[in-house]
């Protein structure tokens, strides 16, 4: 089953259409499904897929030659060709009467392999492919190395694409149809604990409940969550350790570049570099307060990838159980209950995305165009915090929310916290609506009491809505 990616899937419709040589370049962390967004795209086109591996150059070639002639010559099947200009030019005679696809995956492996190869392979596509009929779609999980080499004005291809598809997470909404006959609170924990990843997603069946599904992928060794993390920073990085030591420093509460720098044992020249390198590929980002600037003074860093929050909230201490083959027990015991205080983060992230939804959308007091988090000293100076602040920037206005995914309702106290709130964001923005968001639902207190006009009550059923 594909799911989502109906605007990428026209993106590359539409450039498929276009007449004359045309180029794609796809890029996004591993487990998102660029390769399989690739392989529905080419199906019943005349088209060449080729993964890259890690070897030289020159067996790249002689791989991706014989698939080549495998997909769109099967008569000469069995031929290869070692030298890459040689397999350039056979590309450009197959095209010579019909349009072709040419998708080369993991580009990043054969750059390395040889530095002269993204050169070689802007010659071809000035000199070759630029008068053929022929879609040529690149691909590559590095980011960093695709944002630099070939994306950048630095890149011997730069100016030769059509455009560019940076492939992310799926949102919540489209995490659920991975699981169709999960309730809604079981959607949000699947969302939660996958982070949206499309591989992920697809390691949950939902004909086995939850539980099976958490224990299976995450609490066995045999699960392919349980030892995912480590082989991400794997794939990824040198120095495994140190990345790991900063993911364990975030994931316990260090926020700040000196307590980070503390827990991890490392001087904050060297956080700096891990830090972007983890923001790069979506692990850790820098967390700045709505209306705050850049380099505002409360900023955070955080993990943002909530399947690695999940993985080093619980997993770390259950090693020795899990090894046991009794993981099954630290689930039930220990994890099973903790659910709720970890989906509050996502809960969050949830409805921010569904306010900037109902903003752009036009079903809000203002049109929202942007969304985040608020935190800092309160009337009171007491440190305090916004979960959602929508803001409408050309009209200076905003909309404010507070976020609850536990098993009770949202009573008066809740409801008067988030009233209490008023003029702490910026004295420069009007507060014009005010959002509630629940797991169970509001007490008959809030419903009596809010403002239909001002106050908006939202169930988790309806962001599914």
């Amino acid at each position: 089953m594909f799911v989502g990616r109906k605007n990428e899937l026209r993106v590359l419709e539409d450039t498929y259409n276009k007449p004359g040589f045309q180029m794609t370049v796809i890029y996004g962390r591993r487990r998102i499904g660029k390769s399989r967004l690739i392989t529905e795209f080419i199906k019943g086109k005349k088209a060449s897929y080729y993964v890259a591996s890690r070897t030289s150059l020159e067996d790249n070639v002689k791989k991706w030659s014989s698939q080549a002639v495998a997909d769109l010559a099967p008569a000469m099947e069995g031929l290869s060709v070692a030298d890459l200009e040689a397999f350039f030019r056979f590309v450009g005679n197959l095209a010579d009467k019909e349009k072709i696809v040419i998708a080369l995956d993991e580009i990043p492996y054969v750059a390395e392999a040889d530095d002269s190869f993204l050169s070689r392979f802007q010659a071809a596509v000035d000199t070759i492919f630029a008068s053929k009929n022929i879609y040529l779609i690149i691909c590559g999980s590095a980011i960093s190395f695709m944002e630099k080499e070939i994306l950048s004005e630095k890149s011997p291809l730069f100016g030769r694409r059509t455009n560019q598809i940076f492939l992310r997470p799926f949102n919540y909404i489209e995490s659920a149809e991975f699981v169709p006959k999960y309730n809604a609170e079981e959607k949000a924990v699947v969302y939660g604990v996958t982070g949206g990843v499309a591989k992920y997603l697809t390691l949950f069946d939902n004909n086995l409940s939850l539980d099976d599904n958490l224990i299976g992928n995450f609490f066995t060794t045999s699960g392919y969550l349980y030892e995912e993390t480590m082989n991400l920073l794997t794939q990824e990085f040198r120095s495994v350790n140190t990345y790991n030591t900063v993911i364990e420093a975030c994931a316990s509460g260090a926020s700040k570049v000196t307590e980070i720098a503390d827990k991890a044992h490392i001087t904050t020249a060297t956080l700096s570099y891990v830090l972007k390198s983890l923001d790069t590929v979506g692990i850790i980002s820098r967390i700045t307060p709505m209306t705050g600037k850049e380099n505002n003074r409360r900023s955070i860093y955080e993990v943002t990838d909530s399947m690695y929050r999940f993985w080093y909230s619980f997993i770390p201490g259950a090693q020795t159980a899990i090894e046991m083959n009794r993981g099954e027990v630290i689930y039930k015991n220990y994890v099973k209950d903790k659910i709720h205080s970890f989906m509050g983060k996502v809960f969050e992230e949830m409805c921010r995305y569904y306010t900037l939804s109902q903003g752009l959308d036009g079903k809000l007091n203002c049109l929202v165009t942007n969304v985040g988090s608020w935190w800092g000293p309160g009337h009171d100076h007491i440190p305090t915090d916004i979960d959602v602040v929508g803001i409408d920037d050309a009209n200076k206005k905003a909309v404010l929310g507070e976020c609850r995914f536990k098993n009770e309702v949202i009573d008066k106290e809740v409801y008067e916290a988030l009233m209490d709130r008023r003029g702490l964001i910026d004295r420069h923005y009007e507060e014009v609506e005010f959002l509630l968001f629940s797991l169970s639902g509001f007490s008959k207190w809030v419903k009596e009491n809010a403002n239909p006009d001002k106050v908006r009550l939202v169930t988790l059923e309806e962001l599914y809505e």
